[in-house]
């Protein structure tokens, strides 16, 4: 007897159907082709087990199953469910009249219960877009596979219940009461959770008005941007505050931020959060110690990096110069594309990557290089100051947009007991500079803010007055400033003009923009 379920395998962030077809003949045997991983092949112990616990002993045959396209490396547990129903389909156990409606997937314990898998909505969307009535899945899956419209979503909790459900009657195996209803979910209410206020907030930071307002750019632009400064003078605090500034996901940004968290297996994960879509943008911050794959993504089996689970947020990288300078040096490709390709021998996938690079750090290494306080000198050398500060290469300081540097704040702004401006004053602004660029950029489907505008944009948008130019010209001229550096100076430039709603750059947008970039270069290495 051959029977036919089918299935989705992740690739990238997306998902591919893929067909489990199973064929059944008197006997003993168990064969298993089409490019399984040791994850995959060891399903057959753990269907085995569940089947025999659940009273389900119908294995007395051989089988021999194929999982097309037999191209694509068919990886993790996620299968076990399919083929366990595709067994008990061939073993004609299980009635098949509705399996050609649904898409399966679900990882077994040996007692049947499902366990969560990876990738529920890339793996929903995938079905939507085959045709399939619904999907049936484990229920810790089914709020974030719910969020598709146009498809029957049903989270079951055991091998028993999806027996049962394919069945037709689940009288015959459940109790009379039990009933199978699709998972619904209210995407609304969902982004109605933005309504209620950060825990962290602009308010609590005392003074530091020149870098709130760099922060304030950054974040009406898409801006990356770089801190430096002593210990204590406040470049987390700050940073952990920027998401309370930045405007709200669309559904769109949601529903493509899940799916990444989705196949890297951190939406069944988040603490005082729903699993189903993330509505707020994220804020991812690694550790020093991370390596450069957990950092772009990659691995033998590419999973999505530290710089994808940051799209459509912030990447906070903290003491950066303690990070490893190759783990750096391989950002700089995604600062410019906004997305990572990784090529294996095998396969090929492109991960998005469209971030806001923050990053912190000291300017020496003892962190009191060039403060003027008796109380806290720096005790280091020129050279160490140099051999410190070049291990952030030139070519990665010329992709960050603005470049400020951060002081100790005065006792006398400490004991201040007012609340500094809050983060939903300054969000205010940060929309209102938003909805210009939004409104510049409608004809676009790649670019929605203006860090993103490519050269001939710059030219289109950015255009300076006489005067402008010419001290534009002095500038580059005698900073030596390359043709990336102009760019970008113009971007923050006229996100600065956005800010204040002036229709063209004047002098002081760019003077204050130019001032963004004026750290000592001759350190960089």
């Amino acid at each position: 007897m051959l029977v036919k379920i089918f299935s989705a395998a992740p690739v990238g962030i997306d998902a591919v159907p893929v067909t489990i077809e199973v064929h059944s003949t008197p006997g003993f045997d168990f064969t298993l082709v089409g490019l399984p991983d040791t994850s995959v092949k060891e399903s057959h112990e753990r269907i085995m087990a569940a089947l025999t616990v659940n009273g389900m002993e119908a294995l007395r045959r051989s089988y021999t199953i194929n999982m097309a396209p037999a191209d694509i490396k068919k990886e993790g547990a996620a299968y076990d469910l399919p083929l366990a129903i595709g067994m008990l389909a061939g073993g004609e156990k299980l009635r098949t009249r509705e399996l050609a409606h649904y898409m399966i997937m679900g990882e077994l314990s040996l007692d049947g219960s499902l366990q969560p898998i990876r990738g529920a909505l890339p793996i929903a969307l995938c079905a939507r877009k085959e045709g399939f009535k619904g999907l049936i899945l484990p229920a810790a899956n089914a709020e974030e596979a719910a969020v598709v419209d146009g498809l029957e979503v049903y989270g079951l909790n055991s091998l028993k219940e999806v027996f049962a459900f394919l069945n037709g009657d689940p009288k015959d195996e459940l109790n009379p009461e039990d009933k199978f209803e699709p998972t619904k979910i209210n995407i609304q209410a969902l982004f109605d959770e933005l309504a209620f206020p950060s825990d962290l907030d602009f308010s609590d930071v005392r003074g530091q008005f020149k870098v709130r307002r760099a922060v304030e750019i950054a974040a009406a632009g898409g801006h990356n941007m770089i801190m430096v400064g002593p210990p204590g003078a406040g470049k987390s605090m700050i940073a952990k505050r920027i998401p309370s500034i930045l405007p709200p996901l669309t559904l769109e940004e949601a529903l493509e931020t899940t799916k990444i968290h989705s196949i890297a297996g951190l939406t069944n994960k988040r603490k005082g959060a729903s699993s189903a879509l993330i509505v707020e943008r994220p804020f991812r911050s690694p550790h020093h110690t991370i390596t450069d794959v957990a950092l772009v993504g990659g691995g033998s089996n590419p999973h999505p990096g530290e710089i994808s689970l940051a799209h459509n947020g912030v990447l906070f990288l903290d003491e950066l110069p303690e990070y490893k300078r190759s783990a750096l040096e391989v950002m700089r490709q995604p600062l410019e594309d906004r997305h990572i390709t990784v090529a294996r021998t095998k396969e090929t996938v492109d991960y998005p990557a469209s971030f806001m690079l923050v990053a912190a750090m000291n300017p020496c290494p003892c962190g009191h290089y060039g403060e003027n306080n008796p109380a806290h000198p720096c005790t280091c050398t020129p050279a160490q100051v140099h051999r410190y500060m070049s291990k952030i290469s030139g070519p990665l300081m010329d992709r960050i947009d603005i470049q400020c540097e951060i002081e100790n704040v005065p006792y006398e702004q400490l004991r201040d007991t007012q609340p500094g401006e809050s983060s939903a004053v300054m969000r205010e602004r940060v929309l209102k500079a938003r909805a210009i660029q939004n409104e510049r950029f409608k004809h676009s489907r790649l670019v929605h803010c203006n860090a993103m505008m490519n050269s001939k944009m710059v030219r289109q948008y950015c255009a300076l007055d006489a005067e402008c130019d010419k001290l534009f010209e002095l500038t580059m001229n005698k900073l030596g400033l390359s043709a990336r550096a102009y760019d970008r100076i113009l971007k923050v430039a006229r996100t600065i003009a956005d800010i204040e709603g002036s229709e063209n750059i004047q002098k002081k947008h760019l003077l204050e923009a130019i001032s963004y970039r004026s750290l000592d270069r001759n350190n960089w290495g």
